[in-house]
């Protein structure tokens, strides 16, 4: 009996003294906003995206999610036969992101673009989620309540946006996609395409994300509302015209949502047919480790490197349009 207590004893002492160690690292870590502009410089380079001009973007329709919360996303009609896109926005910003690109794209596809969960213009809680998987329940509920059938379903993304499906294709819903486009996707803090902090751009809370993993690997989920990430937006965005539709902070929960799982490869390894498009001149993002990376555990992937374009500027470059024009295009060809 006295050995049975010990042992009792010792495994509740371990486990107090992992917990405390958790909570510790949680609280030594504030998440109030910083002046990040001041406090870590470096970022995106966002001018081109405030200098745009163009049509009234387009309005915002609204879609059921199975948890009835419902999501606002950008519909641009297609051809009859043409493949489903649906676009996903980098951390931060919303579907508007796409709305240029996308217009340029409804010759050869119906295109979605979506405002995530916890982001847009009228968001239920800017910068949260209710539990990890939901960004991958709401695209599926998005796909399914729009795709047609026989229609080819695409699913591409920006920056973290790219992240998320990279993860999408490794997760439950994985099979709904017949293609993927990933625009300088985000693949994970330690892949060898990321440059640190992504260049300026991410001030991520490091010890509180270790201690909120640390709980979360033992089944506790009640703190990862916590904010675990914030993000460089510079003044002109902040007070500029959209300035009310940033999400300048993510809690656990979606920042852990909105990139490839811990084995990334994995998630890599899982992607349909996909192609992938990055600028040389990246300032978040090592563009030439990409194909080495990926193509070490698949052989799906076409690369495209554009010269003289950076990390924002890959969305609109005429490069890129032709490319993911002719991705389209292959699948529309392709045997049932």
């Amino acid at each position: 009996m006295k050995l049975i207590y010990r042992i009792a004893v010792g495994a509740a002492s371990t486990v107090v003294i992992y917990l405390a160690i958790a909570l510790g690292l949680i609280l030594s870590q504030s998440g109030d906003p910083v002046t990040m502009d001041d406090a870590s410089g470096g970022g995106l380079d966002f001018s081109a995206q405030i200098a745009k001009t163009g049509p009234e973007p387009m309005a915002l329709t609204r879609f059921e999610t199975r948890d009835g919360a419902g999501q606002m996303a950008r519909v641009y009609p297609g051809p009859s036969g043409a493949p489903l896109l649906v676009l996903v926005h980098g951390s931060g910003w919303h579907g508007l992101q796409f709305d240029e690109l996308a217009r340029q794209l409804q010759g050869s596809a119906t295109v979605i673009a979506p405002d995530l969960r916890g982001h847009g213009e009228t968001p239920q809680r800017r910068g949260d989620v209710d539990h990890i998987a939901q960004l991958e329940e709401d695209i599926a509920d998005l796909v399914t309540a729009t795709v047609k059938p026989g229609q080819k379903t695409v699913l591409a993304g920006h920056s973290s946006g790219g992240g998320l499906v990279v993860r999408f294709a490794g997760g439950t819903h994985g099979e709904m996609l017949d293609g993927a486009i990933l625009l300088a996707p985000f693949l994970k803090y330690n892949a060898p395409t990321t440059r640190q902090n992504s260049g300026g751009w991410a001030r991520p809370l490091t010890r509180r994300i270790i201690g909120l993993s640390m709980l979360n690997g033992v089944g506790i989920t009640a703190l990862n509302g916590l904010t675990a990430i914030r993000f460089n937006f510079p003044a002109s965005v902040r007070n500029g015209p959209l300035g009310h539709t940033v999400t300048d902070a993510y809690s656990f929960r979606l920042n852990t949502a909105f990139a490839p799982r811990n084995d990334y490869l994995a998630d890599i390894a899982k992607l349909p047919k996909f192609l992938l498009i990055a600028g040389l001149d990246d300032e978040s993002f090592f563009a030439k480790e990409y194909q080495p990376l990926m193509s070490s555990v698949t052989d799906k992937g076409q690369y495209l490197l554009v010269p003289d374009q950076s990390h924002l500027a890959i969305v609109d470059a005429p490069d890129t349009r032709v490319a993911i024009e002719k991705f389209l295009q292959t699948l529309t060809d392709a045997p049932e």
